[in-house]
């Protein structure tokens, strides 16, 4: 349980931080990068929320869990000291990257095909999950970068890859289930 009773603790002030095992590392380290993403993620989904109901918003509530998942995922390194670990280090599973999959298909189950890409937003539930599933594409690309430097989680990069998807899908569901999506036309201010 994390209990907070001073929020700040000038600790990094010299611009270094802790990670989940106790190391410390630069503020600007490639690993606080990415899991600060995912954080700067969290808080878009939660704005999107604002515009969000019933069943939507608790997908985006879970989707916020899950991403704090993977935030503690991400400040945890060396995988391979988990078994070694005082407490089982808390890492994205496969069955979140399988839910999100299981609601893409559900979601685009009710959308017609697309037959041109679409110009980011529509509703305003729609532009905020457009800015969504673009931070969601920049921590995807955080974390693989990551990846090439130190071991990370690979359910953590497919949870990302499927969270933009997901995004996407459901933009399209709050542009009136896609028929109010915008389609690109290529050229058409030439």
């Amino acid at each position: 349980m994390v209990v907070l009773n001073k929020i700040y603790t000038k600790t990094g002030d010299a611009g270094e931080t802790a990670l989940g095992n106790g190391a410390r590392v630069a503020k600007h380290s490639m690993r606080v990068t990415a899991y600060g993403t995912s954080d700067e993620l969290n808080s878009t989904v939660g704005v999107a929320r604002l515009h969000a109901t019933g069943d939507l918003d608790a997908q985006l509530e879970r989707i916020q869990n899950d991403l704090f998942d993977l935030g503690a995922d991400l400040c945890r390194p060396d995988m391979e000291k988990d078994a070694e670990a005082e407490y089982p280090p808390l890492r994205v599973a496969a069955s979140q990257v399988a839910r999100l999959e299981s609601e893409i298909d559900a979601m685009n189950a009710n959308l017609e095909p697309l037959r041109s890409f679409i110009l980011p937003g529509g509703t305003a539930l729609a532009a905020h999950l457009h800015i969504c599933r673009t931070v969601a594409r920049r921590a995807e690309r955080l974390c693989v970068e990551l990846a090439t430097m130190e071991a990370i989680n690979s359910d953590a990069v497919k949870y990302l890859n499927r969270l933009s998807d997901w995004f996407f899908v459901a933009a399209r569901m709050a542009n009136n289930g896609g028929k109010d999506d915008v389609l690109w036309v290529p050229g058409a201010n030439r």
